[in-house]
């Protein structure tokens, strides 16, 4: 047995320590390199400079002693004053009503009266109810976060309705292009565009005939 024992440490320190095989390896990596080559897209980054507008953030300073209005049109939004009349117009856009641009007057008010809680929706006749809820939506409330940290800050939430003014009528006697029409029957007014004045007097009497020469005696010499 203890010949056996001395024969295995013999053994094992007679075997050759193993070889680490890399043609194999480079082989397989010269492989991985062609096919990666001959996969890949290139691609090229083209940045194009693009000069957008500015936005337009600067709107009209709200009078002190603000009685706010909002009145909706079937064009636009106008947000008025009702002692010194529009402050901003908010035109439709293709989708309808620009509600988003009348919260951005809105908040931009509130900054300047955050004690002011009332506001009148004026509305032109047959306007849709949803659009009436829509607009008083817009002027009590606005959302502010994303997500679940939406939150609703508070606007001007004491709000009454009425009806929206008319348009202001044509003046009356006034012809198109502001020249005011002649009554019927008048003599047109002196110095008028295209119009001569007329100075009463006798007619004018034809002119007098002058008489002939008469002819020289003894006829015409050659």
């Amino acid at each position: 047995m203890r010949r056996s024992y001395q024969y295995r440490k013999l053994e094992r320190h007679s075997r050759k320590p193993a070889e680490l095989l890399l043609v194999p390896m480079i082989d397989i990596f010269t492989v991985l390199v062609t096919f990666l080559l001959m996969t890949a897209v290139f691609s090229r980054t083209v940045i194009l400079q693009l000069n957008l507008p500015a936005s337009q953030t600067e709107f009209k300073e709200p009078p002190p002693g603000l009685q706010l209005e909002v009145m909706v049109r079937k064009d636009q939004l106008l947000v008025a004053d009702r002692n010194t009349g529009p402050l901003h117009a908010v035109p439709n856009n293709a989708q309808g009503y620009d509600y988003d641009g009348l919260t951005q007057y809105l908040k931009f008010v509130k900054t300047k009266f955050p004690d002011k809680t009332d506001a009148s929706i004026l509305l032109e006749p047959d306007t849709p109810y949803d659009t009436l809820v829509q607009v008083m939506d817009r002027v009590r409330v606005f959302e502010t976060g994303e997500g679940v940290n939406t939150v609703q800050a508070e606007l001007f939430p004491d709000i009454s309705i009425g009806d929206a003014p008319a348009g202001e009528p044509a003046t009356d006697g006034a012809a198109p292009g502001g020249v005011p029409a002649a009554a019927p029957g008048a003599a047109p007014a002196s110095g008028a565009p295209g119009t001569a004045p007329t100075v009463p007097g006798p007619a004018p009497s034809a002119p007098a005939t002058r008489p002939a020469a008469p002819a020289p005696a003894g006829g015409a010499h050659s």
